[in-house]
């Protein structure tokens, strides 16, 4: 099988491309190639026993989608895109990435469809950002998305072309809206929702961290090495129990910023919890104020999705997969 991860250079490409690496395939199914795309290079997996191939594209380049289908991969794990907060500063480049880019893949890969008959498994990182307030409780599988940022829209609008393509036999397609990845490993990045994964990250290695909000704001949680598990399983299930209805909202775990604390207290005590400064920023707390905070996820935990139950076992998570299991904060 060959496998083609678009954002290989992300957090989570390199993460899925490791496991792959590591586990010589996905859900024992060989992989014996695998192509690295994104604007920026990616970095070949070590001990990877197959055939690494790495393109450094835009994918909303004229051409790149059609070179990135080019070697027929089997399947195509969709990650590349422009996140919440430089999506929303960046009106422009945030619908040229998250929106044209996919519909040039979804348009290259419809070209070599109607000329071999190629239609690979096409897994799309979508987001919970798809949904708008004001939100129930507990938002079910059939709630609506009225998506309240640009970065949602995209993602959105992305959702449905996924499905008609998949339902005009273009690709096999699966959208899976990620809860927000907490711990993020690395340094801060552009996303509206960072703050969740820095006043965590950063204090477990002794360093100050910015908390921008309320501690009574409350997010849809999962972490790094659920989400690899996510693309895994979206990449080889059966798709038939979907139906048309080719987007899924995914399990994470629901919690407020003080339980963010109180779990990094246990865990790393005292110290670790005083080294969170609040610096209160409004555009980012509009831009929460506007996300859903707690999923059912009925349909995707049937169908085997699994994460976390507990911000304890979140960062301990983050703790062996980032810190090599060494608390350096206790």
């Amino acid at each position: 099988m060959h496998m083609l991860i678009i954002g290989a250079a992300g957090m989570l490409g390199r993460k899925l491309a490791a496991r792959v690496a590591a586990d010589g395939g996905i859900e024992g199914r060989p992989i014996s190639a695998l192509t690295l795309v994104d604007a920026v290079p990616a970095v070949a997996p070590a001990g990877f026993a197959g055939t690494v191939t790495v393109e450094t594209l835009d994918l909303s380049a004229p051409a790149a989608a059609a070179r990135c289908v080019a070697g027929r991969p089997d399947v195509i794990i969709h990650l590349a895109a422009i996140v919440s907060g430089e999506a929303e500063r960046d009106f422009e480049t945030g619908y040229r990435v998250n929106l044209d880019g996919t519909r040039l893949l979804l348009e290259a890969i419809r070209a070599a469809h109607l000329d071999s008959g190629y239609r690979p498994r096409l897994v799309f990182s979508s987001s919970i950002a798809v949904f708008g307030a004001p939100f129930p409780e507990v938002i079910g599988d059939e709630f609506f998305t009225t998506p309240l940022t640009s970065y949602g829209t995209q993602k959105a609008i992305g959702e449905l072309l996924l499905s008609d393509y998949s339902r005009r036999g273009f690709i096999d397609g699966i959208a899976i809206r990620l809860p927000t990845i907490c711990i993020r490993p690395g340094t801060p990045n552009a996303a509206a929702s960072g703050f969740f994964s820095n006043i965590l990250r950063e204090p477990l290695v002794g360093r100050e961290a910015v908390l921008p909000v309320s501690e009574d704001v409350r997010h849809w949680h999962a972490s790094p090495r659920a989400a690899v598990g996510f693309m895994i399983r979206a990449a080889t299930m059966d798709l038939t129990p979907l139906g048309w209805r080719r987007t899924l909202s995914l399990p994470g775990l629901s919690a407020t910023v003080g339980e963010q604390i109180a779990a990094l207290r246990r865990v790393a005590g005292d110290r670790a919890v005083g080294l969170i400064r609040r610096e209160p920023d409004e555009t980012i707390a509009r831009i929460v104020a506007g996300w859903p905070a707690n999923f059912a996820a009925t349909r995707a935990r049937a169908l085997g999705f699994v994460a976390e139950s507990s911000f304890d076992e979140i960062i301990r998570v983050h703790i062996e997969d980032e810190l090599g299991g060494n608390l350096v904060a206790a």
